[in-house]
């Protein structure tokens, strides 16, 4: 698929989508909103009517988002700059967002750092680092948002997780055994939070063509990529969207502590 059929493919589902009357003021927060899957997060939630706020260390793209956003939406969403393996500094960003939406009902873990890695590399202080860049933060961040949630009367957690450990990828020990742990953190929070109504659930995406993605494949190893899956089109941001868009919405709300993959049937 060329640059432009891909790009007149996601604006084809950003125009035909589904509308939430659910999530009309729903208040959002995304982490790693600024760039690939996030922004596509970021917009759909915008289109929808919903409150949304965004965090990221991507000060340039997260600003320029949230600028393209402001002129055609009546609540622009609120970029704040939080290095995430901070979580003192999570913390108290999450609190100014939540004072100026008045809650969270939403929150959508989704940053992440897939950089490729050998096993004979890792050193004790970088498993630490990726543990924090791809795990930690997830957890501080649900727990951050829970008593506003709990006090609303319920709310949404979604989890980022990724096909890549289901396949067994090369080089992506430490991201892969982050993201297992993902799907166990979904789990046990499902549980625990169930009774307050608070649904979590793991989004597991394919290979979802983002400029970040893009460096890590050649043009045949995009094609390899699309001839292991079941359907022959390459998935867009506005794809994953689509799920968590559902799955945030009042229309999934029997719905919790599971996978739902967005993946084309990558095998």
């Amino acid at each position: 698929m060329s640059e432009t059929e891909s790009l007149l493919r996601t604006t084809t589902l950003a125009a035909t989508s589904a509308i939430y009357p659910s999530l009309a003021g729903k208040r959002i927060l995304v982490t790693g909103g600024g760039t690939g899957i996030g922004e596509g997060l970021v917009e759909a939630f915008v289109r929808q009517g919903a409150r949304v706020a965004f965090i990221d260390i991507a000060d340039a793209p997260s600003r320029a988002l949230a600028a393209r956003l402001a002129i055609d939406s009546v609540d622009a969403p609120c970029f704040e700059h939080c290095d995430l393996t901070d979580v003192a500094a999570l913390r108290a960003t999450i609190a100014r967002i939540e004072e100026n939406l008045g809650g969270i009902d939403v929150l959508i873990n989704n940053a992440a750092n897939d950089d490729r890695h050998a096993i004979a590399d890792v050193t004790p202080e970088y498993w630490d680092e990726r543990i924090a860049v791809n795990l930690r933060h997830l957890f501080f961040a649900a727990q951050a948002v829970i008593p506003s949630m709990k006090r609303a009367g319920g709310g949404v957690i979604l989890n980022f997780g990724s096909i890549s450990w289901h396949l067994a990828l090369a080089d992506l020990v430490l991201y892969q055994t982050a993201k297992a742990g993902i799907e166990g953190l979904t789990r046990s929070l499902a549980r625990d939070l169930g009774r307050d109504n608070i649904r979590v659930n793991t989004i597991v995406p394919g290979n979802v063509k983002t400029p970040r993605q893009m460096k890590w494949y050649t043009p045949e190893g995009e094609a390899e990529i699309v001839a292991a899956q079941c359907l022959e089109a390459r998935i867009e941001p506005a794809d994953v969207a689509a799920l968590v868009l559902f799955l945030a919405s009042d229309d999934a709300r029997m719905c919790t502590g599971h996978e739902y993959f967005v993946d084309a049937g990558w095998r």
